[in-house]
């Protein structure tokens, strides 16, 4: 009888959708427009090498993307909290369309020969643009927050954010195979295409949370509340899109969770690109070798690891899975940062891989119970401001290889020794004051 009254009910509004479909459409944006946190890792070395870039331009170049993927986020999450998820979600996902196209028609323009420093700008710029394909995340977040109830959301952003996040790891997998049979500029107009499509499909399936449908087919705000509720949903919007961001930035909690994310999907983002450039440049690996070893070695399995994060924080607690997951992350750092020959290098980028991913569920789980009040708003902070560490660690990196030479790929890591430290830190602070507080 229920489920009658509840079909009846959305028949009534000309509502569609379910929280199993908002999920699915919320996964596919997410996972089309975070290909492009892949977009130089494996490359990076015929950019390199044609335009003779140092160490920092070269780390820069694989950033690139982070800087507009992450801090779109913090404007872009908030803006769901107003008008629903699809609509932001497509509006990254089209500027992303545009930088793919342009960095496609350079290389067929201009790769191999007429390449050169001049324009490096040109590359970043379309790669700033392509990268806004990566602030979906922020928009995705609370787009699949208010399909579901508290009780699940553990599992489903759990389960968004894992398989979205398999779409860089997958590239990075892929995107040698493409060289070889299609060269750079064929390998990139074929991204392009995915992308497009992906954008195209995503526009067709996705709709917003029933509460959004109401409010945008003119229905009064209580009325659009009690009816959402009647057919489940729990979390709804406190306000405009700067209240959004306002009532969550003055909430301490919420810059807490900025600091984690940093380390985690930041450092995630970072890692994802400069693992294929590690592999290839330290230990000497081929394209093929280096894609795999980055893309399943690490992206992968964060990535997919990152679903039973979801799971395991919904039976331990945000914050006692952060702590673990942390640790995870200093070992494997700690590894990575002494070890030069391939054994030990491996088992530390599982470690730190295994810690981030799990991390990152850890992390967000804890977004919907701190701030409940402006989900949208704090997913913007925490995924854009703690997205930068996509951008910011890599010429970091780039840094140590043009101080220590090869070995500087090595020492690098010492900068996730030290995150690692500090999130366990904060882990252990938000445990003490707030594990148990808030419910």
């Amino acid at each position: 009888m229920m489920e009658i009254s509840v079909e009846e009910l959305k028949n009534k509004y000309g509502l569609k959708g379910n929280p199993t479909e908002g999920l699915i459409a919320a996964t596919l944006g997410f996972f089309v427009g975070f290909a492009a946190v892949a977009l130089y890792g494996p490359t990076a070395k015929e950019f390199k090498d044609v335009m003779g870039l140092s160490g920092a331009m070269l780390g820069l170049l694989v950033a690139i993307p982070q800087l507009t993927g992450s801090l779109l986020r913090i404007p872009f999450g908030a803006w769901v909290d107003k008008v629903g998820g699809k609509k932001p979600l497509l509006t990254l996902l089209s500027l992303s369309v545009i930088g793919m196209a342009g960095l496609t028609a350079i290389l067929f323009a201009y790769y191999p020969d007429n390449l050169t420093m001049e324009m490096y700008p040109f590359i970043l710029l379309f790669g700033a643009l392509s990268g806004c394909g990566v602030a979906t995340f922020s928009v995705g977040i609370p787009q699949t927050s208010y399909w579901f109830p508290q009780r699940r959301q553990g599992w489903a952003l759990g389960t968004y954010a894992g398989l979205g996040n398999t779409a860089p790891g997958f590239f990075t997998l892929i995107i040698p195979f493409a060289l070889a049979a299609l060269g750079l500029a064929g390998a990139y107009a074929a991204w392009f295409l995915f992308l497009l499509a992906g954008t195209i499909i995503y526009a067709i399936i996705a709709h917003d949370a029933y509460y959004f449908q109401l409010r945008k087919k003119g229905v009064p705000r209580d009325e659009a509340v009690s009816v959402a509720k009647q057919l489940g949903q729990e979390l709804f919007p406190s306000g405009t899109l700067i209240d959004a961001l306002k009532i969550s930035a003055r909430i301490s909690r919420t810059w807490a969770l900025v600091a984690l994310y940093f380390t985690s999907f930041g450092g995630f983002l970072a890692l994802t690109t400069w693992f294929p450039t590690y592999w290839r440049l330290f230990h000497g690996f081929d394209i093929r070798t280096a894609g795999i070893l980055g893309g399943v070695g690490f992206s992968l399995l964060a990535s997919f690891i990152r679903v039973y994060g979801g799971h395991l924080s919904d039976r331990m607690g945000g914050e006692r899975t952060a702590i673990m997951s942390f640790s995870l992350v200093l070992i494997g750092a700690a590894i990575l940062m002494f070890s030069t020959s391939f054994g030990p290098a491996l088992i530390g980028e599982i470690f730190i891989g295994a810690g981030m991913g799990i991390a990152n569920a850890a992390v967000f789980k804890l977004v919907a119970k701190y701030v409940p009040e402006a989900v949208g708003g704090a997913s913007g902070w925490v995924g854009g401001l703690g997205a930068f560490g996509g951008f910011v660690v890599p010429p970091i990196l780039g840094v140590f290889v043009d101080m220590f030479g090869e070995l500087g790929y090595a020492r690098g890591f010492v900068v996730y020794v030290a995150l690692a430290l500090i999130s366990i830190t904060i882990s252990f602070m938000l445990k003490k004051r707030y594990g148990s507080e808030i419910h």
